[in-house]
């Protein structure tokens, strides 16, 4: 049955090709009572620009809790994208964020370890990280093409489909290197699969015509000025539906607060 929600979007994915949906992209953000939740499948793109909602705006939208056999994640719930209805701009980020940071760490935040834990207990799939230490942000080269699967979507979709938007791969994985505050945290090494990411390095390529100097921007961006030592740097993660391993969907970055 379904039912309505108002919920704060916070982090997007990069789009994956489907035959069923043309494409894909996982949105979560946070309800009204500071709890997670995964909106899922959403084929945003071709979706009316004027339901294209940003990160931080607040948006209200009929969604139906998915069937454990299809997603068994607590958070997952199946959008009626048609009802998508934007309630506001983006929240503002005037006083460190203050406005943004009331809704998102309304709940605080957890460690990976007590996520792993909440996993297995509870069925957790989505939460927020705030890292005790970011050390590196790795770029490693990855597969060109799509998997053979998503290729055969493509030929699919010119065959049979409608009007298809051009979908590049991403050649390369981004990966944070972090330790949390937790005695027993030994450190980890986690993918980061936001749409901006994708995005600002296929923004660079165009504008230099470097996969090595694209890169280089991606981390300038990412790692230099999102984890700076000004600002107070946090990870939106989930989990991998089919593997149940966890991933960054988004970083959360308000500049500290500073005392007089």
């Amino acid at each position: 049955m379904a039912e309505k929600k108002k919920v704060l979007i916070t982090v997007k994915t990069y789009p994956l090709p489907s035959v069923s949906y043309q494409e894909l992209v996982c949105t979560a953000g946070v309800l009204e009572d500071g709890s997670f939740i995964r909106l899922y499948p959403v084929d945003y793109r071709y979706q009316p620009y004027w339901k294209w909602y940003k990160k931080y705006q607040w948006i209200e939208v009929e969604v139906t809790k998915h069937d454990r056999s299809d997603d068994p994640r607590k958070e997952s719930y199946r959008p009626e994208v048609e009802s998508i209805r934007i309630l506001s701009d983006p929240l503002s980020t005037k006083n460190c964020w203050e406005e943004r940071k009331r809704v998102v760490l309304s709940r605080g935040t957890q460690t990976m370890e007590e996520l792993w834990t909440l996993q297995k207990t509870e069925g957790t799939s989505l939460g927020i990280v705030r890292p005790k230490e970011i050390g590196d942000f790795l770029i490693e080269p990855a597969e060109e093409n799509w998997k053979p699967q998503w290729k055969k979507a493509f030929q699919q979709l010119r065959l049979f489909g409608p009007r298809q938007k051009p979908l590049e791969k991403i050649p390369f994985k981004f990966s944070y290197v972090f330790r949390c505050d937790n005695a027993a945290c030994k450190g980890h090494t986690i993918m980061i699969e936001d749409w901006e990411v994708g995005a600002l390095y296929l923004k660079m390529r165009e504008k230099y015509g470097s996969s090595e100097i694209s890169t280089q921007k991606v981390r300038q961006r990412l790692f230099d000025q999102m984890c700076a030592s000004t600002v107070d740097t946090h990870f939106f993660v989930g989990t991998v539906r089919q593997y149940g391993t966890w991933v960054i969907l988004g970083v959360f970055w308000p500049k500290k607060v500073t005392t007089p």
